[in-house]
């Protein structure tokens, strides 16, 4: 498998992650997403969005490029189903997609690079601006996700092994940190963050250890 990604999108992260849990081998091509690389005509042969991340992998036909990362994590939990990342119980595999969701439609794409670049190019907005922005989001979706954890988590956002859901959370702190978010209300969240940092497949994720990490 092939990972296009950059080092510091949290929607790469998360996929790294998930690749990372399941204990699968991947080389990884850097996408620089501040110069445009996602933009030129061999990426965009890739993915036609001009997105990251887009995931190259083989299959009886000879090969196929995964898109999207929720698309990308799905498939992973079907193709690799060991060690899972949902639940066996349908109510509670509901659950941990809700909080992947919750971070994945209602938070992330309103802080990503591109939104950032959109606000400082058409609104003239600086980055305190920016980080203003970013918390306004952010805050309340991590308050109903502290909720979430205090009622199904147990050392990690549901139950005691990771799911679907910190590979979500775990990019979306390092964001938040970026932008100067407060996260003190958070304490489950922020100990779930605690316990990724001796993780290894999360430690392996993380943005600075990265090949194209600067």
């Amino acid at each position: 498998m092939i990972l296009h990604g950059y080092w510091r999108s949290g929607a790469a992260y998360r996929t790294r992650i998930a690749l990372n849990l399941k204990g699968l081998t991947y080389d990884q091509h850097g996408v620089d997403l501040r110069t445009g690389a996602q933009k030129s005509d061999a990426f965009l042969a890739l993915n036609p969005q001009g997105l990251v991340p887009a995931l190259e992998i083989a299959t009886k036909e000879g090969g196929a490029v995964l898109t999207q990362s929720p698309a990308i994590l799905e498939w992973l939990e079907e193709a690799h189903p060991v060690p899972p990342l949902l639940p066996a119980d349908p109510v509670d595999r509901a659950h941990v997609r809700a909080m992947a969701a919750l971070i994945g439609c209602d938070i992330h794409p309103l802080n990503n690079l591109r939104v950032g670049k959109a606000l400082r190019e058409a609104f003239g907005a600086d980055q305190a601006i920016v980080d203003g922005w970013a918390a306004r989001w952010i805050l309340p979706g991590f308050k109903a996700l502290e909720r979430l954890v205090t009622v199904h988590g147990d050392g990690w956002c549901f139950g005691a092994a990771p799911t679907l859901a910190d590979c979500y959370l775990i990019p979306q702190i390092y964001s938040a940190r970026r932008f100067n978010v407060p996260l003190e209300a958070f304490p489950r969240l922020l100990a779930i963050d605690l316990a990724a940092r001796t993780h290894p497949a999360f430690v392996a994720a993380h943005p600075d250890n990265q090949p194209d990490a600067d």
